[in-house]
Formats: structure tokens, sequence, C-alpha cells
């Protein structure tokens, strides 16, 4: 799973931060500081906790299932 970032559009509300810290990052203006990252392996629900807590709606949850699966 991948975490896409319209970080332009971020208005440092770090709910993200505030559910997920260890993931979603803030710069030292209190802005998201990436614009995108790979989810680690047991993190994925905590990924889409920091994405759903965003109002502004910028965090974009990617699946990256393996081809040929299912």
């Amino acid at each position: 799973m991948r975490i896409r970032v319209d970080s332009e559009a971020c208005a440092g509300h770090a709910r993200c931060n505030q559910v997920a810290p260890g993931l979603y990052e803030l710069d030292d203006n209190g802005y998201i500081a990436t614009s995108g990252f790979t989810v680690g392996p047991g993190q994925e629900q905590l990924a889409m906790r920091g994405a759903r807590a965003c109002p502004e709606r910028v965090i974009h949850i990617v699946d990256e299932s393996p081809a040929g699966s299912g």
C-alpha cells in the first residue's frame, strides 16, 4: 500500500500526525512533509486512519495489490 499526498493543498491541521505520528511527518511549519510514502507491513490500518483524519482530504490511499492475486 502506498500513500499519495497533495502536499500543496495541505492546510496544516496536523490531524494525520495526531492519529499516526510515525507515518505522517510534519515540516517545521506544521504541514505534511511528504508527497507520498510506502506503508510498512502491519501499519495499513494506522495509515488509513490518518488519511481519514484529514479534513482537506489531501491524503489518498493507493492500494498496490500484487499482480495476479485474487
